[in-house]
């Protein structure tokens, strides 16, 4: 749902929420609503993270993936090494080869309190 409101405002929410089985609705509403009341805070945050980048030159899976751990870590007190964890095996799933590393390296960064520059 992070990934749809990076390309809508006015997104089909009723058919994703009708994909998720009852377990999950819950946690999945949790973590959504925490990214919709912190969506502008999230985003300075991880504009501030990235090396040489801005937001609209990351790949957009990668940027809701990063929307997603930045809320769970940061709103949800998700331990940051499973939400880590989770967000580089999703991006080995659903984005490019180097992504992983980049998220990686961002999110080791966020837990600095700061970029890295190395």
């Amino acid at each position: 749902m992070i990934f749809e409101r990076l390309f809508t405002s006015s997104p089909d929410d009723e058919q994703l929420w009708a994909e998720l089985n009852e377990k999950d609705i819950a946690f999945t509403k949790e973590i959504f609503e925490a990214y919709l009341q912190n969506k502008e805070q999230i985003e300075k945050k991880i504009e501030t993270l990235l090396v040489g980048y801005s937001l609209d030159r990351v790949h957009k899976i990668d940027l809701a993936l990063l929307c997603e751990a930045i809320t769970e870590i940061d709103y949800l007190s998700i331990p940051a090494p499973v939400v880590i964890n989770e967000t580089v095996e999703l991006a080995k799933i659903y984005s490019t080869t180097e992504s992983p590393k980049f998220l990686n390296g961002v999110l080791a960064s966020a837990l600095k309190g700061g970029k890295d520059e190395s």
